[in-house]
């Protein structure tokens, strides 16, 4: 924000700034490891039938607290980066297997039609407000969804450009947008249509269980009904543990290095800082899901974002100024 708010970035409007970035960041990411509790809870409820209340979730979100705050410690290459390439093996390990052992046929032409249906579809979808039913699927998921990629979207872009340092900017807008987006099509295209597939064929009510338990037992559920479901099960939340450490393992380091006080190029946030954040990460959720829940995490992730919309407008037009000034000094037409 600096080309814009200039002297400013470092006395009360940076600090302003860094503080709405802080709250931001813990909220969203309280909310992140709240479902990713949610999913491995779910798991190993059914795995090994004991009750899915706070206690079971508390004793995982420690263990969650503990593998962000081991990873942390270690840094970018001997712990955060090794966690995030054992965690793509795993997921695609999962849903390759979902992929071979469901309903293979089904889930590929679902898959193209999917497409065809979002291409032809997107701008309607995208500006729909549920005028007439007056539903909540508007309000519980596009808004709360937005609100929460909001508040992410600082955090992700510091991490990102920190371990992209000598990529040119094309090959980060490139590799975000189309990486990015293709792995989150393919969970949504391989575990969304076995699901309708469970669902339309009657072997088990999708639905019905999302409305009335919960979407990650209804996960749970699907993950059992596979060939070999129990181990599959213990797979779930083995990959529900380690996805979300390996998100907030990255945000305890950001959240360090936007903390610490005039942090160099090149330099990193102290160990016990990094640290720090990662028990802080793990009290909120344990908080919030003791006092309401899931819902109590998505109400803090909304709140939480809406002052990010005033610093996104900064970043927009300092990232906008500097990208000129770098293209006059360099003399191009």
């Amino acid at each position: 924000c600096e080309p814009i708010i200039g002297k400013q970035s470092n006395g009360l409007g940076g600090r302003i700034i860094d503080l709405l970035f802080i709250v931001g960041l813990i909220s969203s990411a309280a909310t992140g490891l709240g479902f990713g509790t949610s999913v491995a809870a779910s798991a190993l409820t059914r795995l090994m039938s004991i009750p899915d209340n706070f206690i079971t979730q508390l004793t995982i979100i420690t263990v969650m607290t503990l593998v962000i705050a081991g990873s942390v410690y270690r840094g970018l290459d001997g712990g955060i980066k090794t966690l995030s390439n054992i965690n793509s093996v795993l997921a695609l390990l999962l849903i390759a297997y979902v992929l071979v052992a469901g309903p293979t046929r089904f889930i590929l032409e679902m898959s193209v039609a999917s497409l065809g249906h979002l291409a032809q579809n997107f701008v309607t979808m995208l500006t729909w407000t549920d005028p007439f039913e007056k539903g909540n699927f508007v309000e519980s998921w596009t808004v709360f969804y937005w609100a929460w990629w909001l508040a992410l979207g600082p955090f992700v872009g510091m991490f990102v450009c920190k371990i992209s340092e000598g990529r040119t900017l094309r090959e980060l807008i490139i590799g975000m947008l189309f990486w990015g987006s293709a792995g989150c099509a393919l969970f949504f295209l391989i575990l969304g249509n076995y699901a309708l597939n469970t669902e339309l064929s009657g072997l088990h009510g999708v639905v019905n269980e999302t409305l009335n338990a919960s979407p990650s037992a209804a996960l749970a559920s699907l993950i059992e009904r596979l060939p070999a479901g129990g181990f599959w099960l213990a797979f779930l939340a083995i990959i529900g543990i380690i996805f979300t450490a390996t998100t907030y393992d990255s945000a305890s380091y950001t959240l360090a290095a936007g903390a610490t006080v005039k942090l160099e190029p090149g330099e990193h946030p102290a160990r016990w800082h990094r640290v720090f954040w990662a028990v802080a990460l793990g009290i909120l959720p344990a908080s919030l899901l003791y006092l309401g829940g899931l819902k109590a995490l998505q109400t803090a992730s909304v709140i939480a974002s809406l002052p990010l919309l005033v610093v996104y407008g900064i970043l927009f037009a300092a990232i906008i100024k500097t990208l000129r000034a770098v293209h006059a000094a360099a003399g191009a037409p």
